[in-house]
């Protein structure tokens, strides 16, 4: 079941937190719960996809994403995904979270988010997003200059724009 409770606690948590820019970094903890966890009693993997979340959607509030994107009448989607698991996250254990937009191309916003404990990072997200409406995915600097918010991507990674080349010559549909 997704975590409508602990999201909300979120966003209440952060309503009032200073606003951060666009390419600003969100920093929340967590605490895993028994209902995140796998028969091998550690935060199981797909769970961890629906934790990142909760450091998502609040730093999308803190940037104002979230107000100037509905004011349009579009949403936000997630359009990809990369995730790297290194270190065991296991029942009870307090995680810090932290989400960033790291740029954007002509048709998405390029995010990395990761968990980490004490000093070990125990998982990294690269993930694309779009805005869209029922037409479509709105070009990223469509969208940022109507909502009054212009400005230029910083050149992404080179890790980054590796993906992208890779992901496109991923075949679609998959074969059946």
């Amino acid at each position: 079941m997704y975590p409508y409770i602990r999201l909300a606690k979120e966003m209440l948590k952060f309503r009032k937190a200073p606003a951060l820019p666009l390419l600003g970094t969100h920093v929340s903890t967590h605490r895993i719960w028994p209902q995140d966890i796998d028969p091998w009693r550690e935060l199981n993997n797909g769970r961890t996809l629906t934790l990142f979340d909760l450091g998502r959607l609040p730093l999308f509030q803190r940037t104002g994403i979230i107000r100037d994107v509905a004011a349009q009448g579009w949403f936000l989607t997630v359009a990809g995904n990369t995730m790297r698991y290194r270190r065991r996250v296991t029942l009870f254990q307090k995680v810090t979270m932290i989400s960033r937009c790291i740029g954007w191309d002509a048709r998405f916003f390029y995010m990395e988010q990761s968990l980490w404990r004490g000093g070990d990072c125990t998982s990294h997200m690269l993930l694309r997003a779009a805005i869209a409406n029922r037409g479509g995915i709105i070009p990223p600097d469509e969208a940022l200059a109507k909502i009054g918010r212009a400005e230029d991507s910083p050149a992404l990674p080179d890790w980054v724009q590796a993906w992208i080349a890779s992901d496109a010559t991923r075949p679609w549909p998959p074969m059946r």
